[in-house]
């Protein structure tokens, strides 16, 4: 047998390290198409001069493209036999990537544990994004669900990672050789600043998105996701939702893009504290967001720039007026897709 069926839960071992396939060098055709599909228009990706009045050397990809090819890399390896992809933790962009950058991945699996049904178990790896230098450009936890080849095979090895709960203001790092003083409120479309947000505050970032069944799907081969559960409609049809599910990643960039109402100058994504995708969508569904201020931070030894830690909740099929959340009993409300807790970069005043 030549085709390759992926890894199973059992295959896994804690230390274990791995050296994804395939190095993706990103052009300006993946920035384009990247742009078609989610409308993102943060202003220091979209324009070269922009970018470079910041001190920057061209308009830097943006940070989900660069997480969604990184992560891209890991599917084969990781999450081909996948349940569900559970959560994120301790994410961090360590330097911007350019146009003509070429992205490579490893992972190393830092915990396992199986689920009691026996069915399947619950993989962490941590994985690194590293450019044609090798320099690491970002570095991320995420756990996965994946499914046993035999349900009778035992596991010998059980370890949950002890993940911190936010990456800490000292760990945030801002890009080499960005000065925001020169910021142009006006070109980048948003009068608000770093200074103009406080802890607490909800925004209701207003418009939404109906997903395309085409949209989904490319993008997601533009990310090289080889997740069979997006694509294959003759084995979903029978599956839990008898339709292919949307990679969730494609939900968050979704998500992200639509925030620019309210946040148009969180123009760097500095760190992904933690996150889930509470629930999945298939075509068809359209996606709301908001956000919360869970807290903002000065930078040491920077005037020009700040930080807002920002809570994105994404909803399906429900306006994000209301700012639906948990409810009573701790859970979700149904239309709850994404919980997204990350750092932003912002100009100050």
């Amino acid at each position: 047998m030549k085709n390759l069926a992926g890894n199973f839960f059992e295959d896994f071992r804690i230390g274990q390290d791995i050296r994804h396939a395939t190095p993706r060098t990103l052009t300006a055709g993946d920035v384009s198409l990247y742009i078609a599909l989610y409308g993102s228009r943060f202003a220091p990706q979209s324009s070269e001069e922009f970018a470079r009045e910041l001190g920057l050397r061209a308009a830097p990809i943006d940070d989900l493209l660069t997480f969604h090819m990184v992560f891209g890399k890991t599917v084969p390896d990781l999450s081909l036999n996948a349940v569900a992809n559970l959560g994120y933790a301790d994410g961090r962009f360590l330097r911007p990537v350019f146009v003509g950058d070429t992205l490579s991945t490893t992972s190393k699996v830092i915990g396992l544990k199986e689920n009691s049904n026996r069915k399947s178990g619950n993989v962490y790896v941590r994985s690194t994004g590293r450019n044609q230098h090798g320099e690491i450009v970002l570095d991320y936890v995420r756990w996965v669900m994946v499914k046993k080849r035999d349900e009778s095979a035992l596991v010998a090895e059980t370890l949950v990672p002890d993940l911190p709960h936010h990456v800490t203001v000292d760990r945030l790092v801002v890009p080499d050789g960005l000065d925001m003083r020169l910021y142009d409120a006006e070109l980048a479309g948003s009068p608000f600043f770093w200074d103009d947000y406080v802890a607490g505050e909800k925004i209701d970032h207003v418009d939404g998105i109906t997903m395309e069944a085409a949209d989904h799907m490319l993008a997601t081969r533009l990310y090289q996701n080889t997740a069979r559960v997006h694509f294959n409609l003759h084995v979903e049809r029978g599956g839990r939702l008898g339709e292919r599910i949307v990679y969730g990643g494609h939900v968050i960039s979704l998500a992200r893009a639509l925030s620019f109402n309210g946040l148009g100058n969180a123009v760097f994504i500095a760190a992904l504290n933690g996150g889930r995708h509470v629930a999945p969508c298939v075509a068809g569904d359209t996606v709301y967001a908001w956000s919360e201020v869970l807290d903002k931070a000065e930078l040491p030894g920077r005037t020009d720039v700040g930080a807002l830690r920002l809570r994105l909740v994404a909803l399906k099929n429900e306006p994000s007026t209301g700012f639906l959340d948990r409810m009573a009993d701790g859970g979700y409300h149904p239309s709850v897709v994404l919980d997204l807790d990350y750092w932003a970069l912002l100009p100050r005043r």
